[in-house]
């Protein structure tokens, strides 16, 4: 820029001026949106699978989680779950209240849910938009032998297609969990023939690394990469391969002691900027609160410790992915 002896006129000063004012706002807006996306992406809300907490009732549960350091809870909203379905009308609200008395968000839910045109998923549903749930994890569904695997994804498309504009309707996201053995979605490929049928808006999928790792083996990278377009929410637990009565079969840990790479995992996870709910899950020994037991063998205090353990790991371990 040239300027005379005389400097630059007040014209081209105003014009400069208001050039380089006008300029800031907009470098402290940016800069303030990138550190809240780093934020967002280094922030890790968790809840708690309430089947493991089925010892208790709903206050005892809700205070246990909030002192825990939890989120909130996926609540067991099927049969033999904390609230049973032909219940859901006069029970889930207790439950959600006793929730946001303890300061948990109630934010998700599991379910037996399938079947849009049946009035006990109708209602289960109905009341939990109702009370605030957005997201829940669907029914699981299998093959049989009397249809193609094929025939079978393009009925299970069309169902899902059906309870996606349910959940529209009632503003919920549903979330099918793929889960090792013979379920649909044991392995991930089955699912985006499903899914796709789908707008991708309020039906997806409930990823599960710990039965992704069990059927993929090592190529658990190549599924999460055509799955991630549809996670909705995801589960975290841990498993190690072990002989038990001569066969060889999963063994559910505590976290960072078996064979996912939760580094690995977690750095794909923000790496394709997947920050979606997460449900902790602990399927190893826990007295009988792994399988939802009403009363356990063990005391709430190394319940609890060990939920605790866990919950840490699983902070620790997403702060330091990149």
């Amino acid at each position: 820029m040239n300027i005379s002896k005389k400097g630059i006129s007040r014209r081209k000063f105003t014009k400069l001026s208001s050039a380089a004012i006008g300029s800031l706002p907009l470098i402290g807006f940016q800069n303030t949106l990138f550190h809240q996306n780093m934020a967002d992406q280094n922030n890790i809300h968790v809840s708690l699978f309430s089947k493991h907490l089925q010892f208790l009732d709903y206050n005892g549960m809700s205070e246990a989680a909030a002192e825990m350091g939890f989120h909130g809870l996926d609540l067991t909203v099927r049969p033999k779950g904390h609230v049973l379905p032909h219940r859901v009308s006069d029970e889930l609200p207790k439950a959600i209240e006793a929730m946001k008395k303890f300061g948990l968000q109630p934010n998700m839910m599991t379910t037996n849910v399938w079947d849009a045109n049946n009035d006990e998923n109708k209602t289960v549903l109905t009341t939990a938009s109702r009370a605030g749930i957005k997201y829940y994890r669907t029914g699981w569904l299998k093959y049989t032998e009397d249809k193609s695997i094929v025939e079978s994804q393009q009925l299970f498309g069309q169902q899902a297609k059906k309870l996606e504009a349910l959940n529209n309707e009632l503003g919920l996201i549903g979330c099918y969990q793929n889960h090792a053995g013979k379920h649909v979605g044991a392995p991930i490929w089955d699912l985006p023939p499903i899914l796709s049928r789908t707008n991708n808006e309020h039906m997806g999928c409930q990823y599960d690394i710990r039965h992704a790792v069990v059927e993929g083996g090592s190529s658990w990278e190549l599924g999460l990469q055509r799955i991630k377009e549809y996670i909705k929410t995801i589960v975290i637990k841990d498993f190690k391969w072990g002989l038990i009565d001569g066969k060889w079969k999963p063994i559910n840990t505590p976290l960072g002691e078996g064979m996912v790479d939760f580094d690995r995992y977690f750095s794909l996870l923000k790496k394709y900027n997947i920050n979606v709910p997460v449900s902790l899950h602990l399927e190893y020994d826990l007295g009988g609160a792994e399988h939802g037991a009403s009363k356990i063998t063990i005391s709430q205090k190394e319940v609890f410790s060990k939920m605790k353990k866990d919950l840490n790991f699983l902070k620790e371990a997403w702060q330091r992915a990149e």
